[in-house]
């Protein structure tokens, strides 16, 4: 028998946050749930970026039969705006739907605050630098690029404090690697939270990042043999740090100053973050302050009592820095729905990624899982980056509940929600890389759900 579920305070801890939405929801009749989570989403967001089919540019943006062939549409007709009206450049008028969104009942304020990428409305695998999710613990602060300093102490050779301009002189390189929260789809876990795939999977950006390998500047300033662990802390009021293991400092850990060819924005941590590949972001300081080398870890706050993993036998997994195989289905979803789409072979688009490395090659059910099939790629395929995936399907109006399965070249394979939670418990919140399932009804509204097979 398959068993299907459908389904504030102020804190700076990530876990905790998640925790008590998640309470909040439990406590929620389940006839009720939908209703409350999405009033809830909505007046998170402007009456134009509304859930659903309301975010399809038709809604917003009515036809009118006269700018239809064979007549000449009024565009065509009439001079258009300065080409310079705006210096910097602004999205069509058209797409002003699609922008970041926020939770406001998930905290008591937006100093500690997250808000999601909308997938949904994207193409490609750059994430625009103004749609990249954030997440801060103490707000977003302003530094003056010229009084910016960087710390670099402990078992170094030569200590020293570099400015931009320092930092900068280094040899810089720019990779294409995704940016994810260890929080993505935390909310899942007890079961559907969120009817919204920007909600439930928008802690997650690709970017091209730009900067200097730390290990370029470490050959220059001379590393003990001794040095063992790196503790990067930011200069936010949140003072948020981690420690780093040698081993990944080393290997490809950046100092980034620049984000999809401009400067990193003041809420990507300007004028230089750490980046470290594949891991989790908390441990990517933003606003970097300091950096110190000693032989031992420094268990703070934010690697003790919270980024741990609780177990299904109560006890905490440690150390959970880089992100296993996932992906999700972007089309359709519920913000991107199938109740105006015509019957017949339909086009299905997705993601998928991995902290490991490449992604191998995604699997696309339409019945739950009993049934794959491969699909196709249709972008780039990079390393520890955001794979763009495609299949076509045959709807005639019968329920489906559709899911996409990744695998990554390290030959590791996404599970689904029964296996990871016998794994791992209900009580989680971080790593949560569940195979997604949409169920997409007979009059094409699509709702996630989770599939315990």
């Amino acid at each position: 028998m398959r068993d299907i579920t459908v389904g504030n305070k102020h804190n700076f801890s990530t876990s905790e946050l998640i925790i008590e939405v998640a309470n909040e929801i439990e406590n929620i009749p389940k006839k009720s749930r939908r209703d409350f989570l999405k009033k809830g989403f909505l007046i998170s967001v402007s009456a134009a970026a509304a859930l659903g089919s309301a975010t399809q540019l038709t809604a917003a943006s009515p036809i009118n039969p006269k700018n239809l062939p064979p007549n000449n549409p009024e565009w065509g007709l009439k001079w258009g705006r300065d080409n310079n009206d705006s210096p910097y450049g602004t999205p069509s008028k058209y797409e002003a739907n699609v922008v970041r969104r926020f939770v406001p009942w998930l905290t008591a304020d937006q100093k500690a605050s997250i808000s999601f990428t909308p997938w949904q409305d994207l193409k490609g695998i750059i994430v625009p630098n103004g749609l990249h999710f954030t997440r801060s613990h103490g707000g977003v602060i302003d530094i003056n690029p010229k009084e910016y300093r960087l710390l670099i102490h402990g078992l170094v050779k030569k200590e020293v404090v570099l400015t931009l301009e320092d930092i900068m002189r280094y040899p810089s390189i720019s990779v294409i690697h995704a940016f994810e929260c260890a929080a993505n789809n935390g909310m899942e876990w007890r079961g559907p939270g969120m009817n919204s795939l920007q909600i439930t999977h928008g802690m997650l950006s690709c970017s091209e990042w730009t900067g200097v390998p730390l290990k370029v500047i470490l050959e220059d300033l001379g590393l003990k043999e001794n040095a063992k662990w790196m503790f990067p802390e930011g200069s936010d009021p949140a003072g948020v740090g981690r420690s780093v293991p040698i081993e990944k400092v080393l290997d490809d850990a950046m100092l980034v100053y620049a984000m999809n060819g401009e400067a990193l924005r003041p809420e990507q941590g300007y004028p230089v973050r750490l980046f470290l590949p594949g891991w989790e972001g908390a441990i990517q300081v933003k606003w970097l302050k300091r950096l110190k080398f000693d032989d031992k870890s420094w268990m703070v706050r934010e690697e003790s009592t919270k980024y741990t993993m609780l177990q299904a036998d109560g006890h905490a997994k440690m150390y959970n820095w880089s992100f296993e195989a996932n992906s999700f289905i972007t089309s359709p979803c519920p913000e991107r729905d199938w109740k105006e789409q015509k019957h017949g072979i339909i086009k299905v688009e997705g993601i998928a990624w991995s902290g490991k490395g490449a992604i191998s090659h995604v699997d696309v059910s339409t019945d739950g899982g009993n049934t794959w099939k491969q699909a196709r790629f249709t972008s780039v395929v990079l390393p520890k980056a955001v794979t763009r995936f495609a299949i076509e399907v045959e709807w005639n109006g019968k329920p489906m509940l559709l899911q996409s399965r990744a695998t990554d070249e390290t030959g590791y394979t996404q599970p689904n929600a029964k296996e990871l939670v016998a794994a791992r418990g209900k009580e989680s919140v971080y790593h949560r890389n569940a195979i997604q399932t949409w169920e997409v009804k007979a009059d094409g509204e699509v709702n996630n759900v989770h599939v315990y097979a």
